[in-house]
């Protein structure tokens, strides 16, 4: 049975049949397949199509979206007061694009990330002095980095990403505070809940402090005691904060459940489903992508096409929440600023601004497959070059030993 439905009514497992507008606007050679993973699925509801027909017989029928945050479960002397549930929530279209150009904004951003560096710096430094914090002064922090998020999706996170390892511990609290803000609004919640969402990414590490620095900094794979050390720091940052007081309950629940996994494989109480409130599923995944896309001491990161991909398989094994890295995925962007990518043309180019296209974003063409050579770097908006040109999927820079490209986008 055929039945015409929209985009953001379209769900895993669902075969569709066709897709309503140009052909232009498809971002799939075929116009009849079965969507099959979350990348998919986010590349059509990321781009300008607004509605498809669906065939049920060979697919999926739709079934009303919601999206739950049940009431977190923690021992009972873990928190002095229950967090309550959520009401129920479903996935709403994309917000607006951004207003500020990715271009303008790298350059307020990477001011942010400066200020913010330097405000961690002091406020991780007392804690490790046995300081309790106020965490009201990371207030205006937080503001700044939601007001950069709501400029320009994706400028303040991907610069974010390219910190030292040495930086990581601050800057990837600043990293999870921005991706918490743009997940939380691409999910709809109000603003005071973005906020709340925000200063839970910017404190839900603090209990690394507790951590000695050598075991957070090895180079090398940590023995058995060493991780076990490391698996504390969601109780010790937890009760770090409820001894600092007037912290917002969003914040302790991240801080003591980001590591919690949907399939209860996660730690440090082994809470599955439904015990995990939607806030914990959005830290988890913020946490991962930031941490799997970051140089470490002990390992490159991967670049972000792969990190999704990576991420896409968990969220298919059972790991993360498919509902929540679906909303990641759009908010982040299918080809997010830095990504290779391989042109129908048989260039190699990087996406220097995805801020008015998911799919069809701004790129830097700077390489010849075919003559094996560098070329003169050229800006081409593929929005305005989709009869030509496009891009034909990614590419990993180590396959072709270009070294860092971020001075193309950057």
């Amino acid at each position: 049975m055929l039945k015409k439905i929209t985009i953001e009514q379209l769900a895993l497992g669902m075969h569709v049949h066709a897709v309503c507008g140009s052909w232009f606007d498809n971002p799939f050679w075929s116009n009849s397949f079965t969507i099959e993973s979350l990348l998919d699925l986010a590349k059509l509801q990321g781009g300008r199509v607004r509605q498809v027909w669906i065939d049920t017989s060979k697919g999926s029928d739709v079934i009303a979206p919601a999206l739950a945050a049940p009431t977190p479960v923690v021992p009972p002397a873990a928190v002095p007061a229950p967090v309550a549930a959520a009401e129920t929530r479903s996935i709403p279209e994309r917000p607006e694009r951004p207003t500020t150009g990715t271009a303008d904004e790298l350059a307020r951003a990477a001011r942010i990330i400066a200020q913010s560096r330097r405000a961690l710096t002091t406020m991780f430094g007392d804690i490790r002095m046995g300081r309790l914090i106020d965490v009201g002064q990371a207030t205006p922090l937080v503001d700044d980095i939601s007001a950069s998020v709501l400029r320009n999706t994706g400028a303040l996170i991907s610069l974010v990403r390219l910190k030292q390892a040495d930086d990581y511990t601050y800057l990837h609290s600043v990293a999870v505070c921005a991706m918490m803000v743009a997940l939380a609004r691409q999910l709809g919640l109000d603003e005071d809940e973005v906020r709340q969402c925000g200063m839970a990414g910017l404190l839900h590490d603090v209990g690394k402090m507790a951590v000695p620095v050598a075991v957070l900094n090895k180079p090398g794979k940590l023995t058995d005691d060493e991780f076990s050390s490391v698996k504390q720091h969601p109780l010790a940052g937890h009760a770090l904060l409820l001894k600092s007081g007037n912290v917002h309950p969003v914040a302790l629940d991240v801080c003591l459940h980001h590591h919690e996994r949907v399939d209860g494989a996660g730690y440090p109480h082994g809470l599955r489903g439904d015990q995990l409130s939607l806030h914990a599923r959005m830290g988890a995944i913020c946490d991962i992508y930031d941490a799997i896309t970051s140089n470490r001491p002990y390992k490159a990161g991967w670049s972000p096409a792969v990190s999704l991909r990576r991420m896409a398989e968990w969220t298919r094994s059972g790991h993360l929440d498919a509902q929540v890295f679906a909303a990641f995925v759009k908010c982040i962007g299918i080809y997010p600023l830095g990504t290779l990518v391989r042109l129908r043309s048989e260039r190699l180019a990087v996406v220097v601004d995805n801020s008015r296209s998911l799919l069809a974003p701004v790129v830097r063409v700077f390489f010849s497959i075919r003559k094996d050579m560098h070329i003169p770097p050229i800006t081409l908006d593929l929005m305005h070059d989709q009869g030509t040109e496009g891009i034909a999927g990614y590419e990993e820079p180590d396959t072709w030993n270009l070294g860092d490209l971020s001075h193309f986008w950057t």
